[in-house]
């Protein structure tokens, strides 16, 4: 039987997490419109650029497992060139809203990307937002959805000539956690660094992060584990290299995760 790409990528969205048996669970379903993404994705509209990084961002899975669908607030966090969000502005519709956010180091990496995408295009309900992690102000219970897609390990980050990391990570999770609207959902990608890694270290040295630290911290901001995707999942990767290193690069062993603000 012939299996479509958009069916392909229901299956794998909601594949369980299995690296880790206490992730072990049935998934539940996202109310993901996989028409509007499908529509999304294959615009005529999009730069060539993003079309060849779908390759290896498989963004159906991502957005599948985010729920994407049309009517949403959601916010592309540390969103760098807006690949995210223009893919969600064309789902979201209307009726929603994408609140692209960067901070002042991820916008002044992204400036010349940024206005690419939206210089002289029409690209309906953006809203860029450029702030300090620990300053961006949200609306309580403004968002259907919040998206990291390799950027929440930044926030243990400590750039160059800097004293601090970019941000407080249970700071910033709590605050998201507020600005949720009840039962809302936060997707997280990212590299995956040595189980016990201190983020601090892994970070600064590879740009990787311990799973369960991620998870831990949404845990602890009340966020509950909804399900997992292992659709980017490479045993090859032995979390030993830099992920800029060429020789796997796009291809680092990633986990994908949801969080899911409790309905009551």
């Amino acid at each position: 039987m012939r299996v479509s790409p958009v069916s392909l990528a229901l299956t794998l969205a909601v594949a369980t997490f299995s690296c880790n048996p206490g992730l072990a669970h049935p998934a539940k379903a996202a109310m993901a419109d996989a028409r509007a993404i499908a529509a999304s994705i294959a615009s005529s509209e999009r730069p060539a650029a993003d079309r060849e990084r779908d390759v290896w961002a498989k963004p159906d899975v991502v957005l599948t497992l985010l729920g994407a669908r049309p009517g949403m607030h959601v916010i592309d966090y540390l969103a760098a060139d807006g690949y995210y969000s223009e893919l969600l502005a064309r789902i979201v519709g209307p009726k929603g809203q994408v609140i692209l956010y960067n901070n002042d180091g991820y916008a002044s990496y992204a400036g010349q990307e940024l206005a690419k995408r939206f210089d002289g295009r029409h690209i309906p309900n953006v809203l860029q937002k450029v702030a300090q992690i620990s300053e961006l102000k949200l609306p309580p219970k403004s968002l259907d959805a919040a998206l990291f897609v390799m950027s929440y390990h930044d926030v243990y980050y400590t750039p160059r000539g800097a004293t601090a990391p970019m941000g407080d990570a249970p700071q910033m999770v709590r605050a998201l956690f507020t600005a949720m609207k009840p039962g809302g959902v936060v997707v997280v990608q990212d590299h995956v660094a040595n189980a016990g890694s201190d983020p601090a270290q892994s970070v600064d040295k590879m740009h990787r992060i311990d799973p369960a630290v991620v998870r831990r911290t949404f845990e602890e901001a009340g966020f509950v584990f909804d399900t997992g995707s292992d659709a980017f999942r490479n045993s090859s990767d032995d979390h030993s290299k830099l992920v800029f290193d060429p020789s796997i690069r796009h291809k680092t062993d990633q986990f994908l995760f949801r969080f899911r603000k409790p309905a009551h």
